[in-house]
């Protein structure tokens, strides 16, 4: 069995010659202390010992920074209701909507990006175990800022997930060109400055029947086989597809592999991998555009097998990628892949440890102007 690439596999990066000690900032080249401002506040992601990756889309660019929250970890004690007006009153405004969401699994501490209105500032708030929230000044962090870079006089767009590599940061976004979805992939040591590789990615849509360049990855892990590194990646509709990213020029373009196809009218939100009695899943949280099929939201998740990753041959990729039966929470038509049912009305999920995940919840399905609730929740 091939094994993924943690997200913080913190023995991996111990053996990286750039990391001289267990903060943060070892893992940057020449950071700044102070000043740090942000245009915007998009996708966030944690690396080891509290570093926040927090993506800024109107810069095009991804900062990293050393918040000095490295632990002990305490979990959220219990499910915190009407999160939004926590989050407006932390932020001294009255109406406020939440971007993303990311749990630091050094501490266990909730942190948000936001914007806060009017004005649509950025924000960056946590919630401590208590159910408190408090606001994040980065101002005086100690930070790098690394420009994600385009084609030619091509504009970039948005960031649509980041992730840490057990040698990288993993960014995947867009930009207004033919091959518009993009993958970033920025070397350890971080600093500042223009020094990310990029790929434009090409994807078969199962569903759609067709190669495909412009719909972005919406969520993705990277992940390791046979000592080559690969980013799995879901997009609307929902191929999950594998991309090789292991000694490729950057400015290449990248073909993936389809393995695994979990239905038409879906958009992807989330990515993340656990192991439970001996099996390793890969589960993909997701939004229905269409209507509900099953379940009682249009917010679900699904887990497959690791081993569907492991799928290189033709008759089992791409146009021949085993389909989930839409209509059914599990089934013959594809093995290995089921409902996983706590996750309804799951809008982000946001793994602590292993099947731990901490999830910002809709409460009623039938007004998305409800506020949201966020708790601890255990998987199957």
């Amino acid at each position: 069995m091939k094994r993924l690439a943690s997200l913080l596999s913190l023995a991996a990066l111990a053996l990286s010659p750039a990391v001289a000690d267990d903060s943060a900032s070892s893992y940057f080249k020449k950071p700044e202390s102070g000043g740090l401002e942000l245009k915007s506040a998009g996708k966030i992601a944690f690396g080891p010992a509290g570093m926040l990756l927090v993506s800024d889309p109107r810069s095009s660019s991804v900062v990293a920074v050393d918040t000095g929250d490295t632990g002990p970890v305490e979990k959220l004690s219990k499910r915190v209701d009407d999160i939004e007006a926590k989050l407006a009153s932390a932020a001294g405004t009255e109406k406020l909507t939440i971007v993303d969401m990311a749990v630091n699994p050094a501490s266990g501490k909730i942190f948000f990006s936001a914007n806060a209105q009017p004005g649509n500032r950025p924000a960056i708030l946590a919630l401590n175990a208590d159910g408190n929230v408090v606001p994040v000044d980065l101002s005086k962090s100690t930070h790098v800022r690394m420009t994600l870079p385009t084609s030619e006089n091509a504009q970039f767009r948005n960031v649509t997930d980041l992730a840490w590599g057990s040698h990288s940061v993993i960014v995947a976004g867009q930009s207004a060109e033919e091959f518009a979805n993009k993958i970033y992939q920025i070397p350890i040591p971080l600093e500042h400055g223009v020094n990310a590789q990029f790929y434009s990615a090409e994807t078969y849509h199962v569903s759609h029947r067709r190669w495909e360049t412009k719909a972005p990855i919406q969520s993705f892990i990277p992940w390791e086989e046979d000592g080559k590194f690969y980013v799995v990646g879901a997009f609307a509709c929902t191929p999950i597809a594998k991309f090789p990213i292991s000694d490729i020029e950057s400015g290449a373009q990248v073909k993936g592999t389809s393995v695994i196809e979990l239905g038409s009218g879906n958009r992807p939100r989330d990515m993340f991998t656990y192991e439970k009695d001996g099996e390793q899943w890969l589960v993909t949280n997701t939004q229905r555009f269409k209507d509900n099929s099953f379940g009682p939201s249009k917010y679900w998740a699904a887990r497959v097998k690791m081993d569907y990753l492991d799928a290189d041959a033709p008759d089992e990729t791409n146009e021949n990628a085993p389909r989930r039966n839409v209509k059914a929470p599990s089934g013959p038509e594809a093995k290995g892949i089921e409902v996983v049912e706590p996750l309804f009305g799951a809008v982000i999920v946001s793994q602590l440890d292993n099947a731990e995940v901490v999830v910002l919840r809709e409460t009623d399905p039938d007004n998305a102007d409800a506020p949201h609730a966020v708790e601890l929740v255990t998987l199957p």
